[in-house]
């Protein structure tokens, strides 16, 4: 690394910016969380202390890290641009492709949440997407990705309880609404990284 601890400070500070935004969005619906947590070499998360009640309210939790973490990396390209420092450059490039492979519709990551409002059934998508990746790049945390969200791409195929029936209903307004800002943040953050 060209930069050393400048770029890791500016790196991890993106990381704790996504993740303020879903502890963010999260105590908006009145859910307990915890503070940021950081697993060294890994990434970081906030705990949900009580599941969210439904699908939107786990997709807008899922997304608001991603959201906010994109606005983050918006302000790291607006600082490269009068002062030309690369270091700027790199630090946003490196945070685009964070939200952007957190928005991935898989397992437990952003885009697997945001997933359950728009249809589950992306799961199956997200799963082609990262066995993709897999054969592009072998890495660990990917092969764990995959192995961690089978079980729930296998309950795509089987029948479901009223209870779960309900907590995948999303007023198609909703639908409309999440499947805007998960596209449009895709887009965006394809664009961030060009």
């Amino acid at each position: 690394q060209m930069w050393g601890w400048k770029f890791a400070a500016g790196f991890v500070l993106l990381i704790f910016v996504h993740e303020c935004g879903h502890l963010i969005v999260a105590k908006t619906f009145g859910l307990k969380v915890s503070a940021p947590m950081f697993i060294p070499f890994l990434g970081a998360f906030i705990a949900l202390k009580e599941a969210p009640r439904d699908a939107w309210m786990e997709a807008c939790v899922g997304i608001g890290g991603p959201l906010l973490g994109t606005l983050g990396t918006a302000v790291c390209y607006a600082l490269f641009w009068p002062t030309e420092n690369p270091l700027f450059l790199a630090v946003a490039y490196s945070g685009s492709f964070l939200n952007l492979f957190n928005l991935v519709p898989i397992g437990q990551l952003d885009g697997g949440r945001v997933a359950t409002a728009l249809s589950p059934w992306l799961w199956v998508v997200g799963l082609a997407i990262a066995v993709a990746m897999l054969f592009h790049h072998l890495n660990f945390l990917l092969v764990l990705i995959v192995i961690m969200s089978l079980p729930q791409v296998f309950s795509l195929f089987r029948k479901r309880s009223e209870v779960e029936k309900r907590y995948f209903e999303v007023a198609p307004a909703r639908r409309v609404v999440m499947a805007v800002l998960y596209f449009g943040l895709v887009a965006a953050l394809v664009a961030g990284m060009y």
